[in-house]
């Protein structure tokens, strides 16, 4: 029947997060919520993106590092109607180092953001096609930032914050069907900001809202479309250290002009009891203006391939994505003023996924 396929095609793995908007790494699905029974994983993937551009002559380099994201997840029945789950993840990052030895304006500036976040999350079972669900989600965010070009170092201190997540979700399991519809709150987190001078400030800074939808069917005899919609409120997000704001005219050194939407939309096939494949698209539109010097995209087109291996209650599954990074501007002066130019870039990701239903 279609419906043994409901959790065996889940494979759109990590990997295709790579640079999505903002500076956003995982897509915080409630997917694992929907798992038969009780159920574990753990996942690790790896991106290796290449993003180069150049200004007035002076080329770049590549400027964006290599990254790893790892998340794990629990999830249990508590009874018929009720179940819970507990996901760990790292939301948002960033690994900027652009080349020293070379005259383009920002050689040797180096950024890194870290992020990890923690969520626990209660599914009540309304009837055989409703439920709803709603959590707790707490993360930490810190960051370093150094731009040798204007002598200036940023530790921005490592501060936590707590937010909530609420959904509903519609399933036939017959045909595989379920859409979710999930809301993530904004987190605040006020966090020291330590500049050359020494100067300390402190300031709240605002990871984004967001809502998600995903929603899956089966289509033929063991075959599964599935898809997504993700929209983030980037434009409210911004990082304003007074130091850096006064030696740019009040710029801040982390901020969106626009919001972020996602689509994503993929099938996947069953081969046999033990072998499942699929195949995604992903899009996220250029918005166009300026963007970040410390993150010089807008935009992205991506395609995953995934296959699946299960026996015994346990499976294990792998992905690999290519990306295709929109182009952007940056504003690398303000005197004339000197624009770059980022273009023809990519990112190439890989990960893994080993669950576990007990």
């Amino acid at each position: 029947m279609i419906k043994k396929i409901t959790g065996a095609l889940s494979l759109t793995l990590m990997a295709t997060t790579a640079l999505a908007g903002g500076v956003e790494r995982s897509n915080q699905s409630v997917a694992v919520l929907f798992q038969d029974g009780n159920y574990v994983e753990f996942s690790y993937g790896m991106v290796r993106p290449n993003v180069t551009g150049s200004a007035a002559g002076s080329a770049s380099g590549d400027m964006a590092g290599d990254y790893s994201q790892f998340g794990m997840a629990l999830k249990m029945d508590v009874s018929e109607n009720v179940s819970v789950a507990l996901i760990q993840d790292q939301p948002y990052g960033a690994n900027v180092s652009y080349p020293t030895g070379t005259t383009y304006a920002f050689t040797g500036a180096t950024a890194d953001i870290k992020s990890n976040a923690l969520t626990a999350i209660a599914k009540y079972q309304v009837n055989e096609n409703f439920s709803a669900y709603a959590g707790v989600r707490r993360h930490s965010i810190e960051a370093d930032v150094a731009i040798p070009a204007l002598g200036y170092t940023l530790d921005m201190s490592k501060a936590s914050g707590t937010g909530y997540l609420a959904g509903v979700a519609y399933e036939i399991p017959d045909i595989a069907l379920r859409v979710s519809l999930t809301y993530n709150s904004a987190i605040e987190s006020t966090h020291t900001y330590t500049e050359p001078g020494p100067t300390v400030t402190s300031e709240t800074v605002t990871a984004p809202k967001s809502w998600h939808l995903e929603a899956q069917s089966g289509i033929a005899e063991d075959t599964l479309l599935f898809g997504s919609v993700r929209w983030v409120n980037w434009s409210a997000f911004s990082a304003t250290p007074p130091v850096y704001a006064g030696a740019t005219g009040g710029s801040s050194i982390l901020s969106y002009a626009n919001d972020a939407t996602t689509y994503t939309l993929g099938v996947g096939r069953r081969l046999n009891e033990n072998w499942s494949v699929s195949a995604s698209a992903r899009y996220e539109k250029s918005n166009g203006g300026f963007a970040s010097n410390l993150s010089p995209t807008d935009g992205s087109t991506g395609l995953t391939l995934g296959a699946r291996y299960e026996k015994d209650g346990m499976s294990i599954s792998g992905g690999i994505n290519y990306t295709w990074i929109g182009d952007a501007q940056t504003v690398v002066s303000a005197v004339g003023p000197v624009l770059s130019s980022f273009t023809n870039n990519y990112a190439v990701g890989a990960g893994v996924r080993v669950g576990y239903n007990f």
